[in-house]
């Protein structure tokens, strides 16, 4: 791994091999390594690089609450940085959310787009979304209470909050600002040519996120994996080589 300055923050990143530039991004609470496989097999044929989102990995974490669209612009900025003209861009999960934003805000900078099992769908809400809701709502009224009423509010928060949200320590703002964003809006503006892969077990960003974005982004398919999950790309590895070798030689 390598190190670089952008935007005053150390960034931890690897890039290796020769020809058209793929640019590989992570999911919440991933690093640059969750792609290892895959990086190692583009390098192949590609010059690939990968990052440590800021907040991951050994990337410094941001001063302030950062939203999509702040790391979407990051992402331009490390793009820059290298003088990287444009790139195909592979977005698993929350990667998917800034490829999204980039590809419709930057079309330029993005040449085929291959999201993977990718967040930016706002669910619909269910009994359990409001009763979380309500509890961090009482939870906020606790923490005026005293080091008692931490205490239990913290308690609450480890029960109600997901899993992504119990973990997320110092990021924990930036994940809820992450996870408001509803980024349907944006797809219909998206030109570049798209290839959805999805697991079809996936339990997190469900098959149905990437109907919606096969129906809804101009030039896009969908290819559903079986016996894969949210991290399909691991699951069913040597398939998923072929689908995007297919797709970046087209």
């Amino acid at each position: 791994m390598s190190s670089t300055e952008i935007n005053n923050l150390n960034i931890s990143y690897q890039v290796a091999g020769e020809g058209d530039v793929v640019l590989l991004l992570h999911g919440w609470g991933g690093e640059a390594a969750s792609f290892q496989p895959v990086f190692e097999w583009l390098t192949q044929s590609h010059k690939v690089y990968a990052l440590d989102l800021p907040g991951f990995g050994k990337s410094q974490i941001p001063p302030t609450a950062w939203n999509t669209s702040d790391y979407a612009q990051f992402v331009i900025a490390f793009l820059e940085k290298f003088g990287i003209p444009k790139a195909h861009f592979i977005g698993h999960s929350f990667g998917g959310r800034i490829s999204i934003i980039v590809s419709a805000e930057y079309p330029e900078k993005v040449d085929k787009l291959i999201l993977v099992d990718s967040a930016g769908i706002k669910p619909r809400r269910t009994a359990k979304y409001h009763l979380r809701v309500g509890l961090a709502k009482i939870g906020k009224l606790l923490r005026r209470c005293g080091k008692y009423g931490v205490l239990v509010a913290d308690a609450m928060s480890a029960r109600a909050g997901s899993k992504d949200y119990q973990n997320a320590g110092d990021m924990r703002a930036t994940l809820v600002k992450v996870v408001n964003q509803d980024l349907r809006p944006l797809l219909p503006r998206i030109t570049a040519s798209t290839l959805l892969i999805w697991g079809e077990d996936d339990t997190d960003t469900p098959v149905s996120f990437g109907q919606i974005m096969e129906k809804e982004i101009p030039d896009a398919g969908l290819v559903v994996l079986k016996e894969a999950g949210h991290f399909s790309y691991l699951d069913q590895f040597p398939q998923f080589c072929r689908i995007v070798a297919s797709f970046l030689n087209s």
